[in-house]
């Protein structure tokens, strides 16, 4: 019996219904219809505590599709419809039991911009950037901005009336939101405008005849009031608003398919003002008399938050302020009364400074010192003038509940954003959690605030609303609720009579450990589903860049995890083909351990279920598992004898690798046989690593380090025997097998190294000797793979902490080193393994110290290792490329290739002309071309200046 359902009649019914439905679907519309456990796997959550499971989703591909779906589902018992977009709701509502609307797949398009006007039709499931860049070339924007603006959808913020920084100049959305078009549940199809413009019969004539409760029932002087309906738009006072009273409804009145909006001119210079304060309450105060000076922004966020972050004034608490103008900079200084106070005025500095705090609703949910920390009470709003009294009575209530959490948010406007370590995991843990809001509820209330200032009401709050407007204006909002659906088939549970606060939380019946537990750690924020323009320099997540597909995004295969470990939708466990068919597109590229901003580790999430889905079963896993993934055992027995074996007809077939590549050749000589018949008198300073690729498929890179690092005045030694980091076994999922190599690995490298420890595990420890690593995957495997796998044998973390990148190595080695100046334009890739675990700045300080200019592009080259040669992969692992790789080189003329990693070489060399290099490469040319007198000392030819 399936998990969920009490009786096994039940099953049989609701699949009898389910498939109907599905079937009268796919027969009404002209987009997707999908009911399979992955789809509603995938649409079970939102980025809120709270879980719903949908019968099926459709992904309509115009209004006529909405309209068509909403007439099927009344016609099967009122089946419940829930509209999505981005599904970055806080409060549960992007949510549902019935059918929930993907509006993101193909009604995401721009109808007209008008710039003259200055006024723009859209989709529902438009994404903000796509709206913001094309509205940018006019000098415009759209005002509200949340910090999700890289994929949250113009549909989600009607449905929510979100804000963002800008708020304090622009408004709300419903402030920025001239008319709209929507389908009811019932069927009509409005257009939504001031002066009562598309109000369904009744809805006029109910606030008529409550208009007094409508005057004196809202709070006043709260901007961010998003708490329940906006019924005071319909005042007559208010010009009878239907739009902006529909906005903030969460999607329980109707289905906007169309929406006009108002663009504002962007500020002409603008300025970015981080103002220093002692601590967070000081900061608060503070925020509302800056008001008066026109700021576009007042941001406020304390250390706790910011964790180290550089480039920020003295401080415990900062504000941060956008303002149009030096001399509007100028005057918010002098007038702020700060301990301290930077003006960024370079563009790229103010995108390095908001990045802090758009990552702040991830980066919040992991407590500083360790734990998880929650959404639930995530962002309410007081007067602004209230804030800091507010804020003071808010930590001591925390502390009262011996709970931690990190305010944040729009101090300006009043509205703070907080997650919280609540204890979701165990009944007395979740009952607190309900004591806790409801005191924060009246807490809010005493401070003549909303329970929302942002995110809506959703499950998470619309049950304490009547303590802040009471039974009666609650009532009247069933009411509205009741005219405009009157089935109650739009997003029931929502808002208008609530389920408890407390109920259908997506934490109940996970494992406290394992998996799903890890998996949990997504609160979908949903950074990984970010594509275009607005990816920035980051990795993740390039599978989703590639298909634009849910469950090829980290948050997607997440929630996959989360389902396979509850067992009530994906109900194969580890044998489950749902989430073998999500994690193959994966290329366990790690750039989610570093980009997402809670940190999940879909690479090692991958690994592991990799390892038990094929467990006891060998035979079972693809080909590719034992040539490629086990590359270093191949390499190490027959070297170039698998240049002939892959030159057999149908090889490639057999060993599990596509058509369309080629497999790199094995070269005639090892790294290390080349080093060992040279002869060197330096005493070691570092020890080499001789990676599989380096020593078997590209030793002309181990080759050039040696001469490099020798020229820098360091002796180098290899270890004394064979060692492998055990990258391929980990990739592909081999983890009893990658375990053995690294222990193997570790023998051998305790054996007069000073790394890995003499005599086992329990050994002597000499001095730790640094373990330099050419290749950015193996490096980063080192750091990070072999302590997790192997935590219990202290060799393996005192060999992470060893390991250095040739640039780190020469920079804390050889600090005096002078390297060669090469004076030219590089492109190219740093390696998405680097950009994650390890960083690139000391390999930025090492190029800019030899004159190589130019950046190096972001991303993943999507070959990644197995991942690229392995069938049904190219054309993803093409697309990966065509995402930054492939668009830098083309644009940078002559300039010199650089990719560290091999597979990025690869890559390159298989789709362009251009041969890419290792960095050392560069500087082993440098060193021989120009004489050198001694480490350190330019020799002839060299600018003494350097």
């Amino acid at each position: 019996m399936r998990r969920g359902l009490r009786h096994p009649g039940l099953v049989g019914r609701h699949e009898e219904h389910a498939s109907g439905l599905a079937s009268d679907l796919r027969a009404a519309v002209a987009g997707e219809v999908d009911f399979s456990a992955a789809a509603r796997a995938l649409a079970t959550m939102d980025a809120s505590n709270y879980r719903r499971v949908p019968v099926g989703t459709v992904a309509p591909r115009d209004a006529a599709d909405i309209a068509a779906v909403l007439e099927v589902c009344r016609a099967h018992g009122t089946t419940p419809v829930v509209a999505r977009g981005a599904g970055t709701s806080i409060g549960g509502q992007a949510t549902g039991t019935g059918v929930v609307l993907d509006l993101t797949r193909h009604m995401g398009g721009i109808v007209s911009l008008d710039p003259e006007a200055r006024t723009a039709v859209v989709r529902p499931g438009l994404v903000l950037d796509r709206l913001r860049a094309a509205a940018r070339p006019h000098g415009l924007t759209f005002g509200p901005d949340p910090s999700t603006h890289s994929r949250c959808t113009l549909g989600g913020m009607i449905g929510n009336n979100a804000c963002g920084a800008h708020s304090v100049a622009w408004g709300t959305t419903a402030d920025n939101v001239r008319s709209l078009e929507v389908v009811t549940y019932g069927g009509a199809e409005l257009t939504l405008g001031r002066g009562g413009r598309g109000a369904p019969a009744g809805l006029l004539d109910l606030v008529d005849r409550h208009l007094a409760l409508l005057r004196t029932g809202y709070p006043a002087g709260l901007p961010r009031r998003i708490s329940g309906y906006a019924l005071d738009a319909l005042l007559p006072e208010r010009g009878v608003d239907v739009a902006r009273s529909f906005c903030g409804s969460e999607g329980t009145l109707g289905v906007v398919t169309e929406a006009t909006v108002a663009l504002v001119p962007l500020p002409a210079e603008p300025v970015l003002v981080v103002l220093g304060y002692a601590d967070e309450t000081a900061a608060a105060d503070a925020a509302a008399g800056l008001l008066a000076y026109g700021p576009l922004t007042v941001e406020g966020m304390a250390a706790d938050l910011v964790r180290g972050a550089q480039g920020l004034p003295r401080g415990g608490a900062w504000l941060f302020c956008e303002v149009d103008g030096a001399g509007a900079a100028s005057r918010l200084v002098r007038a702020a009364d700060a301990l301290d106070a930077v003006v960024v005025r370079e563009a790229a500095g103010q995108r390095a400074l908001w990045r802090i705090r758009e990552d702040a609703a991830g980066t919040a949910t992991r407590m500083p010192g360790g734990g998880d920390a929650w959404p639930g009470w995530e962002d309410c709003a007081v007067p602004p003038a209230r804030l800091g009294a507010y804020l003071r009575a808010f930590r001591a209530l925390l502390a009262d509940f011996g709970l931690r959490g990190v305010p944040y948010g729009h101090f300006g406007d009043g509205c703070v954003h907080v997650r919280i370590d609540f204890d979701l995991w165990t009944g007395k843990g979740v009952r607190d959690f309900r004591r806790f809001s409801e005191a924060a509820a009246d807490l809010v209330v005493a401070h003549g605030g909303s329970l929302s200032g942002e995110h809506g009401d959703g499950q998470a709050r619309a049950e304490l609303l009547p303590r802040m407007y009471g039974e009666e204006l609650v009532g009247l909002f069933g009411a509205v609720k009741d005219v405009w659906d009157p089935d109650g088939g739009l997003n029931p549970g929502m808002l208008v009579r609530p389920k408890p606060l407390d109920s259908g939380l997506r934490f109940e019946g996970l494992p406290v450990v394992g998996l799903g537990r890890a998996a949990a750690r997504c609160v979908g924020v949903a950074k990984c589903r970010v594509d275009g323009p607005s990816a920035g320099p980051g990795v993740m997540c390039p599978s989703y860049r590639a298909t634009g597909e849910e469950r090829h995004s980290t948050r997607g295969r997440a929630r996959l995890l989360h389902e396979m470990a509850l067992g009530e939708v994906i109900t194969d466990g580890w044998r489950s083909e749902e989430v073998r068919e999500a994690l193959d597109l994966c290329l366990s590229c790690k750039g989610c351990r570093s980009d997402c901003p809670v940190g999940v580790d879909m690479a090692a999430y991958k690994a592991e279920f990799l390892d038990r889905h094929y467990a006891r079963r060998p035979f079972a896993r693809p080909r590719s598992h034992w040539t490629m993934g086990r590359l270093p055992s191949w390499l190490a027995h027959f070297g170039r004898g698998l240049n002939a074996a892959m030159g057999l007809p149908f090889a490639a077939r057999l060993a599990g690798v596509t058509p369309e590549r080629t497999m790199p050749r094995v070269a005639e000589r090892s790294f290390v046989s080349w080093f060992a018949e040279r002869a060197s008198n330096r005493p070691p300073s570092l020890t080499l690593w001789p990676d599989t690729f380096t020593n078997h498929l590209a030793p002309e890179v181990g080759e050039a380090a040696v001469r490099v690092l020798e020229d820098a005045g360091l002796g180098v030694e290899l270890p004394p025997g064979r060692v492998c980091c055990g990258l391929t076994y980990v990739s592909t999922g081999q983890l009893g097998a990658a375990r053995k190599v690294m222990r193997r690995t570790l023998d051998v490298m305790g054996e007069g190294t000073g790394v890995g420890g003499a005599g086992g595990p329990g050994g002597a420890v000499g001095p730790v000797r640094p373990v330099v690593v050419l290749e950015p995957s193996c490096a980063a495997t080192l750091r990070t793979d072999l302590p997790e796998l192997l935590p219990d044998d202290p060799r393996a973390a005192r060999l992470a902490a060893s390991v250095r990148t040739f640039a780190e190595a020469l920079e804390t080695l050889a600090p005096d080193w002078t390297p060669p100046r090469l004076d030219r334009p590089v492109t190219g890739q740093t390696h998405c393994h680097q950009h994650a675990v390890l960083g690139d700045a000391a390999d930025r300080r090492l190029r800019a110290r030899a004159g190589l200019t130019g950046d190096l592009a972001g991303g993943c080259c999507g070959l990644a290792g197995n991942f690229g040669f392995e069938p049904g992969h190219y054309e993803v692992s093409v697309a990966c490329a065509e995402d930054q790789l492939l668009p830098a080189l083309r644009g940078a003329g002559h300039a010199e290739v650089l990719a560290d990693g091999f597979s990025c070489r690869t890559q390159i060399g298989d789709l362009t002309d251009r041969r890419a290099r290792h960095l050392v490469e560069l500087l082993a040319e440098g060193v021989e071309e120009a004489p050198r007198a001694g480490p350190g000392t330019p020799g002839p030819g060299f600018d003494g200046a350097r």
